[in-house]
C-alpha cells in the first residue's frame, strides 16, 4: 500500500470510527452518569423528606454506591475480557437499567442503601470497560482525541440531564408517583433500551464492522496488532513494581483531590441551588434549578475542549494540571461568601472548569513513565483511589454538614484536596526534573 493510500485509508478510517462508535459510547455515557447521579436531583426534590434522610445520610446513600463498584471493577473488566466488550457492556447497561427502576418503589433508608450498593455492583467495570472498548478500536496516536470526545459527555451529561431530571420531576402525580420517583423510572428506562440496542449495534473488532470496508479493516487490524505484540513483550517487567512505584501513588492522590471535588459538587450542587431561597431570599421552581444545576458545566465543556486543545498543541505541561488544580482550590470556598446566587454559580462555575480542565490531561501522565502491562496496573490503581474519592465525598460532605449547619467546612475540605493535588503535581514535576537532571549527569560527556 503506498503512503497515500495509506493516509487516504487511515483517514476514512478514523473518521468512521469517530462517527460511528464516540457518539454512541458517549450516550451510554451519559445514561451512566445521569443515573449513578440521578439521587442529587431526587435528594432535595422529596426523596429526603419522604426518607427522613439527613445529609450524612443523604451523603452515605451517595457515596455507598462506589464501595460495590470498587468490590467489582477488576473481576468485571476480566468479564469483559472473556466475553467480549460488545456483550458484556449491554449487560452492564441493563443490569444498571433495572437496579435504578427499583429506586422508583423505595420505602425505607435501608432501602436506599441497598438499591445503591447494587447500583454500584450492576455499574462496575463500566467507565474503564467503554475506554478500554474505544482504546481496541484506534492505534494509539489517534487515541487522545478520540477519548477527549468521549470524556465530553461528562460535563454535558449534567448540562442537559439536569433539566431533563427536573422535567421529569414536574411530572408529580403521573402513574400516581410523586416527583422525584417519576425521575427515577424515566432515566432508568433509557438505559436498558440502550443496553439491549448495544448488544447489537456494536462489534467488538475492526474485523467484524460491516460498516468498514476492506481495505479499512485490514488497516486497522494491522496498526492494533502491531501495538499488542509490542506490549505483550513488555507484559511481565514492571507490572509488581506499580505497587512501589512512589509516582503511581502521588497520581493516585492527585487524582484523588480531583474526583473528590467532582463527586461533592455533582451530589450536592442541586441541594445547595434549593439552599438559595434560605440564604437570599429568591426561589426557583424545579424546572429553573435544572437549568441553573448545568450552568457550571456548559462552562466546563468549553474550557475542557480548548485547554486540552492547548495541551495537545504545546504538549501536556505540569502547569495544565496543577494551575487548575489550585483555581478550583481557591474558589470552592469562595463560592460560600458570595452575595447573590448569579455570583455563587460563577464561581461554582469555575470550579467546575478547573476540575474537569484538569482531569483529560491528567491522563496522560501514567503512560509518560509507564508501558504496556505496568501503565495498565497503573490506571486501575489510580481509578480504584478515585472512586473511593467518590465515596469519601458523599460521605463527608453529609456528615461534616450535619455536625456544623453548613456547608462551609466541608467545601475548605473539597478545596483542601484540590490544594493537595496542585501541591503533589509540582512535587511530581520537581521529583521528575531531578531524575532527568540526575541522569543526564551519569552520562559521559563527549
Amino acid at each position: 500500500m503506498t503512503t497515500q493510500l495509506q493516509s487516504a485509508v487511515e483517514k476514512s478510517a478514523i473518521r468512521k470510527v469517530s462517527l460511528r462508535l464516540v457518539p454512541f459510547v458517549a450516550l451510554m455515557f451519559f445514561i451512566n452518569f445521569l443515573d449513578r447521579t440521578a439521587i442529587s436531583f431526587a435528594g432535595p426534590n422529596g426523596m429526603s423528606e419522604d426518607l427522613g434522610l439527613h445529609a450524612a445520610q443523604f451523603g452515605l446513600a451517595s457515596g455507598i454506591f462506589f464501595i460495590g463498584y470498587i468490590l467489582l471493577e477488576v473481576p468485571s473488566n476480566l468479564a469483559l475480557h472473556r466475553f467480549g466488550a460488545r456483550k458484556w457492556l449491554a449487560r452492564i447497561m441493563v443490569s444498571w437499567g433495572i437496579v435504578s427502576l427499583l429506586f422508583t418503589w423505595v420505602s425505607s433508608v435501608e432501602g436506599l442503601y441497598t438499591l445503591r450498593m447494587l447500583l454500584g455492583v450492576a455499574e462496575a467495570g463500566f467507565f474503564p470497560g467503554a475506554i478500554l472498548f474505544l482504546s481496541m478500536w484506534v492505534p494509539a496516536r489517534h487515541r487522545s482525541k478520540v477519548l477527549s470526545l468521549f470524556y465530553l459527555a461528562q460535563p454535558l451529561t449534567v448540562v442537559f440531564g439536569a433539566p431533563l431530571a427536573a422535567a421529569l420531576i414536574e411530572q408529580h402525580g403521573l402513574f400516581g408517583l410523586s416527583g422525584w420517583r417519576v425521575m427515577f423510572l424515566g432515566v432508568s428506562i433509557p438505559a436498558i433500551v440502550i443496553g439491549i440496542v448495544t448488544w447489537f449495534y456494536l462489534a467488538d473488532s475492526p474485523r467484524q464492522a460491516k460498516w468498514l470496508n476492506a481495505e479499512e479493516k485490514a488497516w486497522l487490524s494491522s496498526e492494533l496488532e502491531k501495538e499488542r505484540d509490542q506490549k505483550q513483550g513488555n507484559a511481565h517487567p514492571g507490572l509488581r513494581s506499580v505497587l512501589f512505584n512512589g509516582r503511581v501513588w502521588m497520581l493516585c492522590l492527585i487524582y484523588f483531590g480531583f474526583i473528590y471535588g467532582l463527586y461533592a459538587l455533582a451530589f450536592f450542587l442541586p441541594t445547595i441551588i434549593s439552599g438559595f431561597q434560605q440564604q437570599f431570599g429568591t426561589s426557583f421552581n424545579v424546572i429553573e434549578k435544572g437549568l441553573i444545576t448545568g450552568v457550571p458545566y456548559i462552562f466546563a465543556a468549553v474550557v475542557m475542549f480548548f485547554w486540552s486543545r492547548d495541551a495537545s498543541r504545546r504538549g501536556c505541561k505540569t502547569w495544565h494540571i496543577a494551575l487548575p488544580a489550585l483555581t478550583g482550590a481557591i474558589s470552592v470556598p469562595l463560592a460560600l461568601y458570595m452575595d447573590s446566587p448569579m455570583a455563587t454559580i460563577l464561581v461554582i462555575s469555575i470550579t467546575a472548569s478547573s476540575i474537569f480542565a484538569a482531569l483529560p490531561n491528567f491522563w496522560t501522565l501514567p503512560t509518560q513513565f509507564l508501558t504496556g502491562a505496568s501503565a495498565a496496573a497503573a490506571i486501575a490503581l489510580i481509578n480504584t483511589l478515585g472512586n473511593v474519592a467518590g465515596f469519601s465525598a458523599g460521605y463527608l460532605t453529609g456528615m461534616l454538614k450535619d455536625a456544623t449547619g453548613s456547608y462551609t467546612v466541608s467545601m475548605m475540605v473539597v478545596g483542601g484536596f484540590m490544594l493537595l493535588s496542585a501541591v503533589l503535581m509540582l512535587l511530581l514535576n520537581a521529583k521528575r526534573s531531578g531524575m532527568q537532571s540526575a541522569r543526564l549527569s551519569q552520562e559521559p560527556s563527549q
